[in-house]
């Protein structure tokens, strides 16, 4: 099957967040199935600087009178995967972050970028002869592609089948009544069963509306999103698609993601031969200036500094921890009033909590290897990856009941199978709770070695995701 997967952002291209690691692995896990898979995406700079093995570029012509428009054929660093790059000067060739400028805010012509992104995706499928390649289905991701199945529709006839799959109901893409025009769409289109939302225009709501499958990124938040809040407003909406929609996980690189082979951590190690993972813990200690005390409990966050994240329930909860003789480690960006928070604990508490605030792909590898207990008390959370790597590192995760958290791991004291520590509350009481459960654990360090070999041991590949879509895009083509 043909399968044109359409992205904002693919690691290791460019990436700003989880979005990023689907769109570079799902497609390469598809076509190890034996799907020829192409997946497209804006040709920012940094995209442009890291594809391989570029080709002749094929005209597009002015799709929405914003400027000349090709798209560059290429081929994926690390997997090899065939690559279309849409390639616009006029607007993707900005360094830095693919959506917000220098100053913080979104590009303020968001709309037009992204509205691009949809159309090329839309032209291929109406006209794949250009390429030499048809489609016989197309994969968007989240608001920033919702617009495909919407053109599609616009232009009327047999159109390619459609996925549209939500990472994060809550980023919408919406914008002013205005740019209905500007990006192409019919008047009668931006109606209640259309674009519109109040009085505005939805890129999401396109996708959730115009394409003939919709999927979320775990099964619980396909739940979530049509009965609680989390829907954003869409509830409704999504209760009507309830029967179009399903929630499959999201899976783990285990290429990338595998203590055993790992060349960013101290010393190897997998589910046979722990030793190595005391290696790692003394290293990431000396290397982040706590003490070397390899009984102390290693907490940890890797995340987006942000309300979503329930950073704010772990920072609360600093002078517990190190009261109970537990270290914290700290890795993150994003509100800085959380990153200031995070800053002042590490003042505060040296040698038992460090703050590093950025972005550090190869530290995210150590901190993974090297703590004992790895912290997601998210309020939402759609997926989430970072307890998935956890867990394959034998780092025991402490998560919130809420999306893919919920669905990744159960709780210890809740089933024999439990790999974590789970709680409901979105409270520092709560997450406090659920930490004394995993520090008595702890204590125990046989019981503690045997859950750790039994996350080890589990299969969140993406392999596994990529039958769930691919038993989907045989359903509907």
């Amino acid at each position: 099957m043909n399968v044109l997967f359409v992205a904002s952002e693919a690691y290791p291209l460019i990436k700003t967040g989880g979005l990023a690691d689907v769109a570079g692995a799902l497609p390469a896990a598809l076509a190890d199935l034996g799907e020829d898979v192409r997946l497209m995406l804006p040709a920012y700079p940094e995209a442009l600087d890291k594809a391989k093995h570029k080709g002749k570029a094929v005209p597009l012509g002015d799709p929405l009178g914003v400027g000349e428009t090709k798209l560059i054929p290429a081929r994926m660093p690390d997997s090899g995967l065939r690559v279309w790059l849409v390639d616009c000067p006029a607007l993707f060739a900005r360094d830095g972050n693919p959506y917000v400028g220098a100053d913080g805010h979104d590009w303020p012509d968001n709309h037009l970028r992204f509205a691009l992104l949809a159309r090329a995706a839309a032209l291929v499928c109406v006209g794949g002869a250009m390429i030499g390649w048809q489609p016989d289905l197309v994969h968007a991701n989240d608001w920033q592609t919702g617009l495909v199945p919407a053109y599609l529709d616009q232009w009327g006839g047999p159109t390619t089948p459609s996925v549209f799959t939500i990472h994060n109901m809550h980023y919408q893409g919406v914008f002013g009544a205005d740019a209905v025009g500007p990006v192409g769409l019919k008047h009668d289109q931006f109606a209640l069963h259309g674009v519109e939302y109040h009085g505005k225009l939805s890129f999401l709501k396109a996708g959730l509306i115009y394409s003939d499958r919709l999927t979320t990124v775990s099964p619980t938040y396909a739940r979530e999103v049509r009965e609680t809040d989390l829907g954003h407003g869409f509830q409704g909406l999504m209760g009507l698609r309830s029967d179009d929609t399903v929630g499959i996980l999201n899976g783990v690189d285990y290429t990338a993601w595998n203590p055993a082979k790992d060349p960013r951590i101290a010393a190897p190690f997998d589910a046979g031969n722990l030793d190595g993972k005391a290696a790692n813990k003394v290293a990431l200690q000396r290397e982040q200036g706590l003490d070397e005390d390899p009984g102390a409990p290693l907490l940890a966050v890797v995340s987006r500094m942000a309300e979503q994240k329930g950073i704010d329930l772990v920072l609360e909860s600093v002078d517990a921890i190190v009261q109970s003789g537990s270290q914290l480690m700290l890795v993150g960006s994003g509100d800085p009033a959380l990153e200031g928070w995070a800053r002042e604990a590490a003042e505060k508490h040296p040698g038992r909590v460090a703050a590093f605030v950025g972005y550090d792909e190869d530290l995210s590898h150590r901190v993974q290897a090297g703590a004992d207990i790895f912290l997601v008390p998210s309020r939402f959370e759609p997926c989430g990856l970072t307890q998935l790597y956890a867990l394959r590192y034998g780092t025991l995760p402490l998560v919130r009941r809420t999306g893919g958290l919920a669905d990744s791991v159960p709780d210890v004291g809740e089933t024999e199978d439990g790999v974590g520590f789970v709680f409901d509350e979105a409270t520092g009481e709560a997450f406090l709770g659920a930490l004394w459960r995993a520090l008595e654990l702890y204590n125990r360090p046989k019981k503690w070695r045997d859950v750790q070999k039994r996350a080890m041991n589990l299969d969140y590949s993406w392999q596994r995701s990529a039958e769930g879509y691919r038993a989907l895009y045989d359903e509907i083509t």
